[in-house]
């Protein structure tokens, strides 16, 4: 199964959940994230932190989503938050879309929030992915994966 994380700009967010879900998932999951207006650079503070969680960053790459087209996604997660008003990137196609609302730690102009915002956001997403690899969603219909997406967004949300 491949997942694709997206999210408007591809430096932090969809980043950080591309990075911890394929630590986390191994081979059992292929995946790949992509901005709709990246911003050609992957977001300093977002590999500090990842570094700092014994993430690897050395292969991350901040891409549009029409250079992981060939990934073929079985399923799309955006990552943007709606409460600041964000316009999340719309994936066409029929594949399973699923919406993880995530705030922008990369905003904040206190580094003492910006710590604690990483340090949320990481353990949500690390939350959220090892509750899908406790699942057999390779033996599950559409729906059945659709659900078990949506309630791991809803379930694990920030601390």
């Amino acid at each position: 199964m491949n997942l694709l994380f997206l999210c408007t700009h591809n430096a932090c967010r969809s980043i950080l959940a591309e990075a911890i879900t394929r630590k986390l998932a191994g081979d059992r999951l292929g995946v790949s994230s992509a901005g709709s207006h990246p911003a050609g650079t992957v977001h300093p503070s977002t590999l500090q932190y990842l570094r700092k969680y014994n993430y690897p960053t050395e292969d991350l790459i901040s891409t549009g989503w029409g250079s992981v087209s060939e990934l073929s996604p079985d399923i799309v997660i955006t990552v943007c938050d709606q409460v600041m008003d964000e316009r999340c990137p719309t994936w066409l196609g029929n594949v399973i879309k699923v919406h993880w609302g995530l705030p922008d730690p990369t905003q904040l102009d206190d580094k003492v929030q910006e710590e604690a915002l990483f340090s949320s956001i990481i353990s949500t997403l690390e939350r959220r992915i090892q509750y899908l690899l406790q699942q057999n969603f390779e033996e599950m219909t559409r729906e059945q994966i659709k659900t078990i997406f949506q309630e791991a967004g809803k379930r694990h949300g920030i601390l």
